[in-house]
């Protein structure tokens, strides 16, 4: 919504006066002055005229969580704990989920009321970087790397996978770094390979890792920089 018409709104004054108000610089968004009547503002905007707030702002969540095995990527599960259920905050019935795991992968989990914010995380265009640590039955092999960033063919979708980054770190343990997130995609590409995943976990998305002191099940709110 542009800022003349949600002042027009919350005080039952026509756009014009609005205008007038930023032009006499009488109001501030998110503690700035406004110097634009066509400023963008949403429900989780602080706006003020004469430092008087207009509206009830909602509180803008960006959650992390260190989900374990075990819990489900949902909202609400008849049989399992859900991601939901790990979070202590008066608002979490507002909060989604910025992607999913399975049940038995762990990792990190984002969850927002900000549908602009997840809608960025998760947009396919955008190929925001997702990375796993995988542990696997059989030994991963070297030529294993070149499969993965030549990409998996996938018949049931026709279509064939991102390249992926593929670094091994151990006999039976590798870093997967992923642009896309398809059904069980890192099961299947292991699959193809003849090999078989025994535990899967999420270091990151994006520019936001998993911190190392964030024990299984615990929450914080995401800093951004």
């Amino acid at each position: 919504m542009k800022l003349d018409r949600f002042l027009g709104k919350h005080e039952s004054a026509g756009r014009r006066q609005a205008r007038q108000w930023v032009v006499e610089r009488r109001v501030t968004v998110d503690g700035a002055l406004a110097l634009r009547v066509d400023l963008e503002v949403d429900r989780f905007s602080r706006v003020e005229l004469d430092g008087e707030l207009l509206g009830d702002p909602e509180e803008r969540l960006h959650i992390m969580l260190h989900k374990p095995v075990g819990v489900v990527s949902a909202t609400v599960d008849a049989e399992h704990p859900t991601v939901l259920d790990l979070i202590d905050h008066p608002a979490k019935e507002s909060l989604h989920l910025v992607g999913r795991l399975d049940r038995n992968t762990s990792g990190l989990v984002l969850l927002t009321n900000d549908g602009q914010w997840s809608k960025r995380m998760m947009d396919p265009a955008a190929k925001v970087p997702k990375v796993y640590r995988v542990e696997t039955i059989d030994p991963i092999p070297d030529e294993a790397v070149a499969r993965f960033a030549e990409g998996f063919y996938f018949h049931t979708e026709d279509l064939t996978t991102l390249p992926a980054l593929l670094e091994i770190i151990g006999p039976r343990s590798a870093r997967l770094t992923l642009h896309e997130g398809r059904y069980h995609q890192i099961k299947r590409m292991f699959h193809r390979i003849g090999n078989r995943v025994v535990a899967l976990h999420r270091e990151s998305i994006g520019d936001i890792g998993l911190p190392g002191d964030l024990a299984p099940g615990e929450w914080r709110r995401v800093i951004h920089e």
